[in-house]
């Protein structure tokens, strides 16, 4: 009892019973930013150069003067204005994240909306950032695809890919606990990501855990959340910071200790016990200080290192098909419209909503590939504004039905009417984009206003890039 009075001791400083555990020291010398008349912001660190966001992207310089041959600047278009965005999936302590479609490749993506006011907050958003551009598409990490500023709201949205299948804790939500054959899988997975920050990028995650371990349908785990991530010059570097989640914290950081690569190991162990038991190892209703001074009383999960495990079948196993079809059915739906029935600047991106392969059909012609259908779209797009701008015939799709095609494609059929408007609308409770008027609030008889009505059918089909859906074969009907 002694020892663990002395421990608590110890900790108190470290400790605040409403708040938790303090960050303490800055993560990076990240004390300047500035936001420039023109709506950017310059984030800027000794260590890593300076991050220029404004509203069409990002880009990474090095700190002085610039040197256009220099390898480590980078750029990644991301404008605001190319996104739709469908509402909030989750949330955490100093972020929202959002479903969104990039128009001009049609993929979704998660935006990770962070505020730059608060300092906290903007320490932690560069560490991702400069964590994220310097591994943007490695096994095992959440890809990265850029960030963009929003003046208006202050905040910094970064895009990551869309890992459909939620996290691991998502999936212990459902299951309970996740079979050891497809844990080691995943784990073999996520050790190539952690060896990269490891061993390549020098960095301590410091936050390894199940809400941080993220999975898509085809069974693909990735490390999310780099927040708070530290970086060490060197493989025999230590850390002496005390950020992160208690729960998963090992010993030597509970101790106020310095530490290193181990303790994401540590933390990664924790999080696979829990996974694979569905229970955690400690009992962690006596507080964070008893909490860590508990010892491991289970044996250690085995490995199934040759096991042939169908990670894909697992995870698209855990969740209901049928809501995330109509999600995606919805957003999709969504897209094509508000590109068809939107601004002239973005409509030229729907040619890449087709391949070579692709098929168009209205009132007996059959168009085929890109520019065939793009041409005749175009030409349809033509008849329906009229000779009445701002105001045309637009859609309001009063019916939407989805069903599965194929192993990972969706058939979709809308149907609905022509008014004269100036913006697409949907009805229905399903998925809404940011700034689509909601349709119950309307007031709006359709009826007295339909001037005419259509049905179109969609099959849509995955890419070869998660989240990326491209129209392999459409059909529309209209009626006057």
């Amino acid at each position: 009892m002694a020892g663990l009075e002395a421990l608590k001791k110890k900790l108190a400083p470290l400790f605040d019973a409403e708040i938790g555990f303090s960050i303490g020291t800055t993560l990076d010398p990240c004390e300047s930013y500035m936001v420039s008349d023109g709506g950017a912001v310059n984030l800027l660190s000794r260590s890593c150069g300076v991050y220029n966001i404004n509203e069409l992207g990002l880009q990474k310089r090095a700190s002085g003067s610039v040197d256009e041959t220099d390898d480590s600047e980078k750029t990644y278009r991301c404008a605001s204005r190319e996104m739709s965005i469908f509402g909030a999936i989750g949330s955490g302590a100093s972020s929202v994240v959002q479903r969104a479609i990039h128009i001009p490749t049609h993929r979704i993506l998660a935006l990770k909306k962070i505020n730059i006011f608060e300092k906290e907050k903007r320490q932690q958003l560069l560490t991702e950032i400069r964590t994220l551009c310097e591994a943007p598409c490695y096994q095992g990490l959440v890809e990265f695809h850029g960030a963009f500023y929003t003046p208006d709201s202050g905040q910094i949205s970064i895009a990551l890919e869309y890992m459909d299948g939620g996290s691991l804790a998502d999936v212990l939500r459902v299951r309970k606990c996740i079979p050891e054959p497809a844990l080691s899988s995943m784990v073999q997975k996520l050790l190539h990501g952690l060896s990269y920050l490891h061993g390549v990028r020098h960095l301590v995650h410091r936050d390894i855990k199940p809400a941080n371990l993220l999975i898509n349908l085809k069974g693909e785990p990735k490390i999310t959340d780099f927040g708070i991530s530290a970086g060490l010059e060197n493989s025999m570097a230590m850390c002496a910071t005390f950020v992160g989640t208690v729960t998963y914290m090992s010993p030597e950081r509970i101790r106020n200790e310095s530490y290193s690569f181990p303790a994401d190991i540590w933390s990664l162990g924790l999080a696979l016990f829990e996974c694979g038991t569905g229970e955690f190892p400690y009992a962690a209703n006596e507080g964070p200080v008893n909490l860590m001074l508990q010892l491991l009383s289970h044996p250690f999960i085995t490995k199934y290192e040759q096991a042939d495990v169908d990670l894909t079948a697992f995870v698209q196993s855990v969740f209901d098909p049928t809501q995330r079809m109509k999600d995606l059915a919805d957003m999709l739906t969504i897209h094509y419209y508000l590109l068809f029935d939107g601004p002239d600047e973005l409509w030229h991106h729907a040619k890449t909503l087709y391949n070579e392969g692709s098929t168009f059909s209205f009132s007996d012609k059959l168009s085929v590939g890109p520019n065939d259908i793009f041409a005749t779209l175009s030409n349809l797009q033509e008849t329906l504004a009229g000779d009445w701008p701002p105001e045309r015939l637009v859609h309001v799709v009063e019916k939407l039905q989805c069903r599965a095609h194929g192993q990972d494609g969706v058939a979709i059929r809308a149907s609905g009417s022509f008014i004269i408007g100036n913006q697409f609308l949907i009805c229905g409770e399903g998925v809404q984009a940011d700034g689509m008027p909601n349709f119950k609030d309307l007031s709006l008889d359709i009826t007295s206003k339909r001037m005419g009505t259509f049905q179109e059918q969609f099959i849509m089909e995955p890419g070869n890039v998660i989240g990326r859906y491209f129209i392999s074969k459409q059909e529309l009907y209209i009626l006057q």
